[in-house]
């Protein structure tokens, strides 16, 4: 039985009754949704998750922060940190150039063909700026339509993808700012469902970073601070249908801290921890019967209304509880030795009213020459509520061009 808290895209492909039920599968899971025998009992008695379109433009793409529970606002800079906070492209080292590919199988023990790809490009245009681009393509494999009469009406293979750029600002020795545009474009149904259309939208995510001076510390040690915060997905709703239903895209807010000690020459260890909230609004509770909004507010509002609503308590049926409930909470833990290998660990808590999606993480990193190769591995923390990553492994490849041209 699919959990009563279904995304948007759950919503959008009930529309089309002809569907196998892997689509439906797969859409309720597409951003980790749970899935349950007996929802009632995996989540709490006030379950309002809040749902959006397009929730695969949140799922984090590559090995090394899924090792770390998603946590990304400050870690170091990679050629993925155009996901997760572009202003961190600034402090790449000058004349580097870096490319990342990323795999992630999705949903591998239910079906084998739905999979995430992301690719990255980072490089520095001087000591001060950086400028980046990726590309993500989430394939929902291949989906068999049949009309109500059950007559086979042919097999198409939906997915969804986006492309983004980025620039980076050093605006002091300390920090940087970014901002990323991004196209958006969702194919559900390529055409086999009457009035149905492609869905297309842009949004820009708007970010900063900040990497501290390395401090002395005793026994010969060195550590400093590291801050980051983005805005990621702020951007025009997207429909599937001339003068039809729009949908919020997964606006979201991430801060982060974190500290990472140089214990010795070879040794290094990094503590990290993210806060995540979508900036969309909740959904009220509604009369069944008029649908006339009961308790909070109506979410029927615009990106940037609703964006001020999700910061307001009394928009919520349950107020400031419910507030606080819809934060996300991450945590990881990063070490290196010799910075050629890493082994890294974390932990996502999410309320049991917003979804109640926990779990460990794990993963190791290698870097030889100029190639590094990271892998991560996702344990679910509450065996009623199912991962589409639980027990997968997944998997980047990171190269720096300029090593192998030169």
């Amino acid at each position: 039985m699919i959990a009563s808290n279904l995304t948007t895209y759950i919503c959008i492909l009930n529309r089309y009754r002809s569907m196998k039920i892997k689509s439906l599968i797969a859409g309720a899971l597409i951003l980790g949704a749970p899935s349950v025998s007996k929802a009632q009992t995996a989540f709490g008695d006030n379950l309002n998750v809040v749902t959006t379109a397009v929730p695969v433009l949140a799922i984090g793409p590559d090995a090394r922060h899924g090792a770390l529970a998603n946590v990304g606002a400050a870690t170091s800079v990679d050629a993925n940190a155009m996901f997760w906070n572009t202003s961190k492209l600034a402090f790449l080292e000058e004349g580097t150039t870096d490319i990342a590919m990323n795999y992630s199988p999705w949903l591998r023990r239910l079906v084998p063909d739905i999979n995430l790809s992301y690719v990255s490009f980072a490089t520095s245009i001087d000591k001060n700026q950086a400028i980046g681009a990726s590309i993500r393509y989430f394939s929902l494999g291949e989906i068999t339509f049949r009309n109500q009469q059950g007559d086979f009406q042919g097999t198409f293979s939906p997915y969804e993808m986006s492309v983004d750029v980025g620039y980076a600002l050093k605006l002091s020795e300390n920090w940087s700012s970014g901002i990323a545009l991004r196209y958006i474009f969702s194919d559900l149904t390529q055409g086999q469902a009457a009035g149905i259309n492609p869905g297309q939208s842009v949004s820009t995510d708007l970010s900063a970073y900040y990497r501290g001076d390395l401090k002395n510390l005793p026994d010969g040690q060195k550590g400093r601070f590291l801050f980051g915060a983005a805005i990621t997905n702020l951007g025009a709703k997207i429909s599937y249908s001339d003068g039809g239903t729009e949908d919020f895209l997964p606006t979201n807010l991430r801060i982060g801290a974190g500290y990472e000690w140089q214990l010795d020459d070879y040794n290094s260890l990094t503590v990290l921890a993210d806060v995540n909230r979508l900036l969309v609004p909740t959904a009220p509770v509604r009369d069944p019967q008029t649908g006339e909004v009961l308790e909070g507010q109506d979410d029927n509002v615009g990106v940037i209304a609703g964006v001020i609503q999700s910061f307001n308590p009394n928009a919520k049926p349950r107020g400031w509880e419910e507030f606080w409930e819809e934060n996300m909470y991450n945590i990881g833990l990063e070490y290196w030795y010799d910075g050629i290998f890493a082994v890294r660990g974390g932990y996502q808590y999410e309320d049991v009213n917003k979804g109640n999606r926990k779990f460990f993480t794990m993963g190791i990193g290698i870097r030889y020459s100029s190639f590094g190769f990271d892998f991560s591995y996702l344990i679910p923390a509450n065996s009623s509520v199912r991962s589409p990553l639980e027990n997968t492994l997944r998997f980047s490849l990171l190269v720096n061009l300029n090593g192998i041209s030169g």
